[in-house]
């Protein structure tokens, strides 16, 4: 499916939607009232999400979102969907507190290894914070200032980090990136699906972005290595991590939904880059179907709608309340460099988002945002990861009005 293609089934998408508004549905007509409603939708999120930061207020640290409880990345994140909001509904209401705050966390060195976060940073950490630098950059949005880099120049600076942290070594997996940056973290020697995965992401899209065959040639080393020890099945399941200590000879076969997403996203890009060579088309194809059928229809009356497993006992802790918002931002994403995922990936999407907007319905205000998209109405909890999961989801809706992320002047 062409992106011609693509807008016509949007079309056709639209003109099955029902209006998506937190707590409330109904049928609509297909016009400019549908995406007037999904951006309604996200705006409500999006203020909701951003009553929760502090950065910009006496007492709160510019970038970070309230520690504790949310850790450093799941701020990158929300920055990362922040930045997707900006593009999809060209609403410029939160587009500088957004760039100040991935400004403000640019370190010295030109990176995101910011002095305060050393103790406990992560490679999977720094990665979220990379894809929204990396967002801003394809789609040309305003450069960090003086005497900082360009946002490419930082990405590539994060990629030679872990280019550099790659240890072919015999006893500890032949290769792999680990999960902590510095010997002195607890789980220093676990080698994880989100670091891993987010490695090969960012390779895969700087090689379309400038069209650089070694980047390429970075995420087919990961993709190879993720499959060799096992992090990544037969059947596409994509397991959470192994460990240095036993030379990966044991996986933990939890499974997350972030984790065959930022794989997914990632071959979907080699799939464009490479102008729909078949390898990448079945890697990509194969772990949507694993994503959606581990992901999606938790329960017969529940048919397309997304879930994290962790729900279902109601035992998920702060940061996976979040792991939906990338599974839904990568979804959708997935449909621009792989346009015939869009069949699959948009139906997914409509009835996720309506399931989401029916449970943002909590608090004084009545659009608190809570984390069962399957139950009916708001669940009674709240926080950034329901917020950020409700929002990715809406907003991926519009993914078709943000179009194709650019290449790279050459």
């Amino acid at each position: 499916m062409d992106m011609s293609l693509y807008h016509v089934y949007w079309d056709d998408l639209v003109a099955q939607q029902v209006h998506v508004g937190c707590g409330s549905t109904g049928r609509q007509p297909r016009d400019t009232t549908i995406t007037d409603s999904i951006r309604g939708a996200a705006s409500t999120i999006a203020y909701d999400l951003q009553s929760m930061y502090n950065g910009n207020r006496t007492g709160g640290v510019l970038g970070k979102f309230p520690y504790p409880p949310y850790y450093w990345w799941l701020s990158g994140a929300a920055w990362g969907g922040m930045v997707d909001y900006y593009l999809y509904t060209g609403d410029a209401s939160y587009y500088n507190v957004t760039y100040d705050a991935l400004v403000s966390q640019i370190s010295d060195t030109h990176n995101y290894l910011p002095e305060a976060e050393k103790l406990d940073e992560g490679n999977d950490d720094i990665a979220l914070w990379a894809f929204a630098a990396l967002t801003s950059a394809e789609y040309g949005l305003r450069e960090p200032p003086p005497p900082f880099p360009t946002w490419l120049e930082i990405c590539d600076n994060i990629f030679n980090d872990y280019v550099s942290r790659w240890i072919d070594a015999s006893d500890t997996c032949g290769g792999g990136l680990k999960w902590q940056v510095f010997p002195t973290s607890a789980g220093y020697d676990y080698k994880n699906s989100i670091s891993n995965g987010g490695f090969l992401q960012l390779a895969a899209r700087l090689a379309r972005f400038t069209n650089n065959q070694t980047y390429h040639d970075w995420a087919e080393r990961i993709w190879d290595w993720s499959v060799t020890i096992g992090l990544i099945d037969p059947a596409y399941n994509v397991f959470d991590g192994s460990d240095d200590k036993i030379n990966c000879t044991g996986i933990d076969h939890t499974l997350w939904s972030y984790n065959v997403a930022v794989y997914l996203y990632g071959t979907a890009v080699l799939y464009n880059y490479t102008n729909g060579s078949d390898l990448w088309a079945n890697r990509t194809t194969e772990l949507l179907n694993s994503a959606l059928q581990t992901f999606a229809s938790p329960f017969p009356n529940a048919t397309d709608v997304l879930y994290e497993y962790c729900e279902l006992s109601w035992d998920c802790n702060i940061d996976q309340y979040s792991f939906r918002a990338y599974l839904a931002r990568w979804l959708a994403k997935t449909t621009i460099m792989m346009p015939q995922t869009a069949e699959h990936v948009l139906p997914v999407l409509r009835a996720s988002a309506l399931a989401a907007a029916g449970v943002c319905t909590g608090g004084e205000n009545g659009t608190t945002c809570g984390v069962r998209w399957y139950l009916d109405g708001w669940d009674g909890t709240s926080g950034l990861g329901q917020s950020l999961s409700a929002l990715e989801v809406v907003q991926s809706l519009l993914v078709a009005h943000a179009g194709p992320p650019n290449r790279a002047p050459t």
